[in-house]
């Protein structure tokens, strides 16, 4: 469920926040920014989510019943068009005092003009408590912050790994790549499984970033060049870049992986066509309601410069055009109580964005069987690249991850995204800072 709500959001949040870049002017504090006599309007994405729009209707509920001084009025829109909605509001500066935001979309979204900094200090919950994928930043400043984020993990069958004897890895002792081979090998050569790996090459948009760049983060490369986010080239097409993309891509040449996987990869696994499914938590209940004890959570492989896995989800900010900056971030600081985030986790089947959250989880309790991905954020969570750039980033890596399953020179394939995206970087100044 919840891997299909994030791919469906990601292809449109990238459309849409590339288009956002053609018209990046800073909005006016004196617009209709949703702010009207101490009235002030939230956005949502959660239009379609029940479960998720009942916890924000509480929190609006309660603040809205602890003082006299503000009111907060939701409008919820349907995922699809949720992004577009605010690009033509900020557009038109006409967007709302509070809006969600997808995390890897805040960068873009505060250099766009469109988003302010925001101060939550002196709120039940610190910043500091918070697992640090949460908190979107740019350039040093915080610009939002998330309830939950969620984590990618192989899922497994203990027993089938123990008949072709295969060492099931923990946190501390992950599997390393010539491990994994190994195991992939002994699966294909079993004849039980026609592609042992699923890894949702079927998916769409961001997912392409979220579930591989890790692996190609783990192998020594990376979207772009960190150290001030200028370049791509020499890092997306590296040497150790390019060497990722010709392993990926001999998991295809090999039978281990099929070049595009099925709609519903997740049901495969339980059916038992694929023996690894890398996947993310939003399916740990389901899969552990199928195969109970039997079910191994298993952490991302160490590929030689340590195991990685994305981070980041949705987030709460506040708009540049807020005329009540003050009550916007009222209610930001008011949403920040313990209870609202254990509200959020088990409404989403998300991790607890604070240790003290996950206490009153099941399953997320230390000790619970899902507290391995609270680990997993914590030790080995790696957010998307924080530049404006990212969602063009994000759509020439899957071009060129696309292109490399189908086929094309790993070294080629790479080279034309990095070379696309220095020269994205450079029309937009991004490279300027």
């Amino acid at each position: 469920m919840f891997r299909t709500r994030r791919l469906a959001v990601a292809s449109v949040a990238v459309a849409a926040a590339t288009a956002l870049v053609a018209g990046c002017a800073t909005g006016s504090s004196g617009s209709t920014s949703g702010a009207d006599g101490g009235t002030l309007t939230l956005w949502t994405h959660n239009a379609g989510n029940s479960a998720e729009l009942d916890v924000v209707k509480k929190i609006i509920k309660d603040f809205n019943g602890s003082q006299s001084k503000y009111k907060v009025e939701l409008q919820a829109f349907p995922q699809s068009s949720y992004n577009d909605s605010v690009v033509a509001a900020a557009s038109a500066r006409k967007l709302p005092c509070l809006l969600d935001v997808d995390g890897p979309n805040v960068p873009n979204w505060a250099w766009g003009g469109y988003l302010a900094p925001i101060d939550v200090s002196g709120s039940e919950v610190p910043l500091s408590a918070q697992l640090p994928s949460t908190i979107g930043r740019y350039q040093d400043k915080v610009y939002a912050f998330g309830f939950y984020d969620v984590s990618l993990a192989f899922f497994a069958r203990k027993s089938v790994l123990n008949e072709y004897g295969i060492r099931i890895p923990t946190i501390d002792k992950p599997w390393t790549k010539a491990e994994f081979d190994s195991a992939l090998a002994k699966l294909k050569k079993s004849g039980k499984f026609e592609y042992p790996l699923e890894m949702g090459t079927g998916g769409l948009g961001e997912w392409y970033s979220y579930g591989y760049s890790p692996q190609l983060q783990s192998f020594g490369g990376d979207l772009i060049d960190r150290d001030g986010y200028k370049t791509a080239s020499g890092t997306l097409d590296g040497k150790n870049a390019v060497e990722w993309a010709t392993w990926f891509r001999s998991l295809v040449s090999k039978g281990y992986l099929s070049k595009k996987s099925g709609v519903d990869p997740n049901k495969d696994f339980l059916a038992g066509k694929s023996a690894l499914h890398w996947d993310g938590s939003w399916n740990a209940v389901k899969n552990a309601d199928k195969l109970g004890d039997d079910l191994a959570v298993i952490p991302p492989v160490d590929f030689g410069h340590g195991p990685r896995i994305g981070g980041a989800s949705w987030q709460w900010a506040m708009s540049s055009t807020c005329s009540d900056k003050a009550g916007a971030q009222a209610w930001l600081k008011f949403s920040r109580q313990t209870k609202y985030f254990v509200d959020y986790a088990k409404a989403t089947g998300t991790i607890p964005a604070t240790d003290a959250a996950a206490k009153q989880v099941d399953g997320y309790q230390p000790g619970g069987k899902f507290n391995v991905f609270v680990q997993y954020a914590r030790k080995f969570a790696e957010v998307r690249p924080a530049t404006p750039a990212y969602p063009y980033i994000s759509t020439e890596f899957q071009k060129a991850t696309q292109d490399i399953l189908a086929g094309a020179d790993p070294k080629n394939a790479l080279g034309q995204a990095a070379k696309a995206i220095d020269n994205n970087l450079k029309t937009n100044h991004y490279d300027a800072g």
